[in-house]
């Protein structure tokens, strides 16, 4: 058996297991296996690998970052982001790789059509807010980071509400924070929603309910507005890649 499977907590929001046992019999491999390894501490981590089995885990908030320091090795992926979303285990030991650039750069590229954006926000700081911070920084986007404290980010959603053109004058807004997940759905970004307009973008990072109240918001403003989860399928084919090459 060749076993797989997502360390995070919460998980009961995640397709993972759902799109992988499809996969699976997609493909006809009836020993391969997906579980969810629901973790509130990263300390329960290490015991996982008891299980000799085990090849490889896709890793979700909160702990796309403390995972590093259980790591043999980082691969350039997860060096260039600083945080690591996938886990093979390899001959010198467990490798940590990152698929969420590769997934975020191809969606947002198709969503873009061809246009260009020369600013952005990105609302959130963990793990997934450095991989849409390194795919923008590749392409010469000027960019923020807005956090609820101060001294955490270059912007205070504080910042945003006293000062509206901050909003008004930026190309992208990305949301790499869980607020809106389902089933807490009425929940979005503190942010001045009526300032928006149909020049901008809004991408979501989270795709359950499909319609976040933040993409809600946008698109009555006229905005364009997306969802994460063709990002959650292109890094999770990139992951399947990872542990099979």
């Amino acid at each position: 058996m060749r076993k797989f499977g997502l360390i995070g907590f919460p998980l009961g929001h995640s397709f993972s297991k759902k799109y992988f046992a499809e996969k699976f019999s997609k493909l006809g491999l009836a020993d391969h296996q997906y579980d969810l390894f629901e973790m509130e501490q990263i300390e329960a981590f290490e015991a996982l690998w008891d299980d000799e089995e085990l090849v490889g885990l896709n890793v979700t908030v909160p702990h796309k970052e403390n995972v590093m320091p259980f790591l043999t090795r980082l691969d350039h992926s997860a060096q260039k982001v600083g945080a690591v979303n996938v886990i093979k285990k390899e001959e010198e030991g467990l490798v940590g790789y990152n698929s969420d650039f590769y997934g975020f750069q191809q969606s947002l590229l198709k969503f873009l059509n061809g246009k260009t954006i020369k600013k952005a926000l990105i609302l959130g700081t963990g793990g997934a807010a450095k991989a849409v911070k390194s795919v923008l920084r590749d392409m010469g986007v000027e960019l923020k980071i807005v956090s609820r404290s101060d001294g955490k980010a270059d912007l205070t959603y504080d910042h945003i509400m006293t000062n509206k053109d901050i909003l008004a004058n930026v190309d992208l807004i990305v949301n790499s924070t869980p607020l809106g997940t389902f089933p807490k759905v009425d929940n979005c970004p503190l942010l001045p929603y009526e300032v928006l307009h149909s020049g901008q973008f809004l991408y979501d990072l989270v795709y359950n309910p499909e319609e976040t109240l933040f993409l809600k918001n946008g698109r009555e403003q006229g905005a364009a507005a997306k969802n994460g989860y063709d990002m959650l399928e292109l890094q999770a084919e990139r992951s399947w890649e990872i542990w099979n090459d």
